[in-house]
């Protein structure tokens, strides 16, 4: 199968995540607590049978590690889904599609990783972009810009999750890492819920199926895709891929919800993205062909 279909298919799954998160009649908490447990209990089994030994391993060797990654994995479902109870998909896609940006800044800020142009010139870009997109849902009052708040802190929590993610994958294979990362983040959830007194239990046969769905789609064969992606092609190539998903998810909110963002929207959107591209992407050296 060529791995731009997959890339494709990834894409769309991926992108249908907002949508089945709004039509879900049920707390954000919940929903991401169904999603993140529901893909555990798929991963958790594969892991026991396939690599037994190397879970037990890096239960050892990388506990801080996967606390910290599996905390920042949870934080991030629950700012991000929590923002679409309250701004545009669109805003909130476009948003929370900034953490390579905070990625970059936390590598520069933590790893003391050297900062490239490039990363300085797009991370510039990218705030333009962020306040024309923030400006254009002042409109909509400050549950708009509460939502949109919520969505770049749950940028922010992916960030932490990948820096950690990047650390430990370099003596980890995916697998068994992402299990018991998988499965602190829906503790954590459940946590939250329980904190808050929302039911994880009652809802109709419809929400149950979208949780499902939720787990299936963006969650395992979206993440599958891209991780599969990234062995045949340059994680540049699939950084530039997933720019499209916050237009995609826009474009199935209009036609599914009805729902038409701000039209600062746009150009933000536009220079958003482009700022992003920007900063995922390296200078080619005369070497290469």
């Amino acid at each position: 199968m060529s791995v731009f279909l997959v890339l494709f298919v990834g894409l769309c799954a991926a992108s249908s995540a907002a949508i089945l998160i709004r039509l879900c009649d049920a707390p954000p908490l919940v929903v991401a607590a169904y999603r993140l447990g529901l893909t555990s209990l798929v991963i958790v089994p594969v892991a026991l049978a396939r690599v037994p030994e190397e879970l037990r391993a890096i239960l050892v060797s990388h506990r801080s590690a996967l606390l910290g990654s599996g905390l920042c994995l949870a934080l991030h479902f629950s700012f991000w889904i929590t923002s679409l109870s309250h701004t545009s998909v669109a805003s909130s896609g476009l948003l929370v599609t900034t953490n390579p940006i905070f990625v970059g800044l936390g590598a520069w800020l933590i790893l003391r990783e050297r900062v490239g142009p490039r990363l300085v010139i797009g991370t510039a870009v990218a705030l333009i972009g962020t306040v024309l997109v923030t400006i254009g849902d002042h409109g909509n009052g400050e549950q708009a810009l509460y939502g949109d708040a919520l969505a770049l802190t749950g940028a922010v929590a992916m960030s932490g999750h990948l820096l950690i993610g990047r650390r430990a994958r370099a003596t980890a294979s995916l697998l068994p890492y992402i299990t018991p990362v998988n499965i602190i983040a829906t503790l954590a959830v459940l946590v939250l819920c329980l904190w808050e007194g929302q039911a994880l239990t009652g809802y109709s046969f419809r929400t149950n199926l979208l949780f499902v769905a939720l787990a299936a789609g963006p969650q395992l064969i979206g993440h599958s895709s891209f991780n599969y992606a990234l062995r045949h092609v340059s994680p540049s190539v699939v950084a530039l891929v997933l720019l499209a998903e916050p237009v995609l998810s826009a474009t199935l909110a209009y036609l599914i919800l009805d729902e038409l963002p701000p039209p600062l929207i746009y150009p933000g959107g536009v220079v958003i993205l482009c700022g992003i591209a920007l900063a995922v992407t390296r200078k080619r050296e005369p070497s290469e062909v």
